[in-house]
């Protein structure tokens, strides 16, 4: 069974991107969400595999709404994206319990390599 991912990006663009990649090779996108909040309301509500999250969004950030994912299920798995190569970002994510960290713009290799080892 293909596993099943959201995708949390404030840019419409960026979460078609995702979603074509992650479609070609084989995972079942489940939902998506524009911020924080509705990334949150989605998770509890798809219990998806994994959440793909952007760090910059409007009403709740991607660390925010992290904290708050992983607060009510500590088993979620998410990935932080973010066009920012901000060592303290990646770091504060990481911290929080991200399981790894995808810069924009997308290499859909590095992409699928992140997915799949955190799946793993």
């Amino acid at each position: 069974m293909s596993k099943r991912i959201l995708i949390v990006d404030d840019a419409a663009f960026m979460r078609m991107m995702i979603k074509d990649i992650l479609s070609k090779n084989g995972f079942e996108v489940v939902g998506e969400a524009a911020d924080g909040i509705q990334a949150i309301e989605k998770y509890a509500e798809l219990k998806p595999d994994l959440v793909t999250m952007d760090i910059t969004m409007p009403e709740m950030d991607g660390i925010a709404a992290l904290k708050e994912i992983k607060a009510k299920d500590s088993n979620a798995t998410i990935i932080m994206c973010s066009a920012m190569g901000q060592q303290a970002m990646v770091i504060d994510a990481i911290q929080a319990g991200a399981k790894d960290f995808i810069v924009k713009p997308f290499q859909a290799d590095r992409v699928i390599e992140a997915i799949s080892k955190a799946l793993g």
